[in-house]
């Protein structure tokens, strides 16, 4: 780049973002990360980190200042657990800082803004089967997408589309299919599916408890894409001259059972299964990357098991710390200084 790019990315203290400020870094920009809280797990490499709420206007219009491309990141949202069950807050939330960060790039001047939609837009009625049909971008409409989180990253999506037609703005627009990885929420009751699999799984192992729970049945299916993966489609895009929705995951289909078996086999072992009564979501859910490969003349190069191998490891380190175990599963555990370092040495 002849002049250093100004980036913005909003939830930048969050899992994706904490992971795009990073690589944009390695790619040269300035970066300015403003979430409401900084990264938990390790240190943000953003050249400025603003903590602050971007529901509020002042707030958004600060963070645009002086700003060439925004990623829209930010969202107050979880996995299936929380998503189901606080749709108002999520769609409150949401649609402010949404049409706030909007707003706030076109007043400012920014060149570009990425948009980050999910494949929650997609119709519950194509999603009904766990052999599911892999989801086209156009299969979005007629549209009937899954809980209040769907229906406000859809409504964003057209948003964005007139912030172009209207004003010029360049915006792309990102439909994730479950990104999972290191660094991200792990447990609490937000964490998503592999981050959930993953801790079970390294409670099973450091306790001896080898029976786990899983809701539902365990069949229903998904597919799910690597966060380093992630961020090189992100940067793809932005770099692209295709301003309509596209997909963003793996396209190789697999159970929550298959996925908890995966898990159990790089931890070391054998599990039991119990399932209980929980939160599924649609019962099967695939990406249909046939539009990202010609867009992109790219796909997701990192193999489910080997993207989980990483994730686990770094989950089952944060496990030991907080069951109080050092390596060889007891005593005192690390200290938080440890804890960064290793996280830190998962960014390199």
């Amino acid at each position: 780049m002849s002049k250093q790019t100004r980036a913005l990315v909003t939830g930048a203290g969050g899992f994706i973002g904490n992971h795009l400020v990073t690589f944009l870094k390695k790619q040269g920009y300035w970066v300015r990360g403003v979430d409401v809280k900084r990264p938990e797990y390790s240190n943000t490499l953003a050249d400025e980190f603003l903590v602050a709420d971007l529901r509020k206007w002042e707030n958004a219009d600060a963070a645009a200042q002086d700003i060439d491309h925004v990623y829209a990141l930010a969202a107050d949202m979880g996995g299936m657990g929380f998503i189901s069950t606080h749709h108002a807050q999520i769609l409150h939330n949401n649609s402010l800082i949404n049409l706030n960060t909007l707003e706030a790039a076109h007043q400012n001047g920014a060149q570009k803004l990425l948009y980050t939609s999910s494949a929650c837009v997609y119709p519950e009625y194509l999603q009904e089967d766990a052999d599911v049909k892999p989801l086209k971008e156009e299969d979005v409409y007629p549209a009937q997408p899954q809980d209040a989180y769907g229906w406000e990253k859809l409504v964003t999506e057209r948003l964005c589309k007139h912030y172009f037609e209207d004003y010029g703005l360049e915006t792309r627009t990102v439909r994730f299919h479950n990104i999972f990885g290191p660094l991200g929420t792990w447990d609490g009751g937000r964490e998503k599916a592999p981050a959930a699999m993953c801790r079970k799984i390294a409670y099973a192992k450091l306790t001896g408890n080898h029976e786990i729970e899983i809701w539902g049945d365990g069949e229903q299916t998904r597919s799910f894409c690597y966060v380093d993966d992630c961020v090189v489609g992100i940067d793809k895009l932005m770099r692209s001259d295709y301003r309509e929705p596209l997909n963003l995951g793996q396209d190789r289909l697999v159970t929550i059972n298959q996925l908890a078996d995966i898990v159990a086999n790089i931890a070391g072992i054998e599990i039991t299964k119990k399932y209980i009564p929980g939160p599924q979501g649609v019962r099967g859910r695939n990406s249909d990357n046939t539009r990202l490969r010609e867009v992109l003349h790219w796909e997701p190069q990192i193999s489910l098991e080997e993207g989980l191998r990483r994730t686990y490891e770094w989950i089952e380190e944060q496990a030991r710390y907080k069951l109080g175990m050092n390596g060889n599963g007891n005593g005192t555990g690390q200290s938080l200084e440890a804890r960064t370092t290793f996280a830190n040495s998962m960014r390199e």
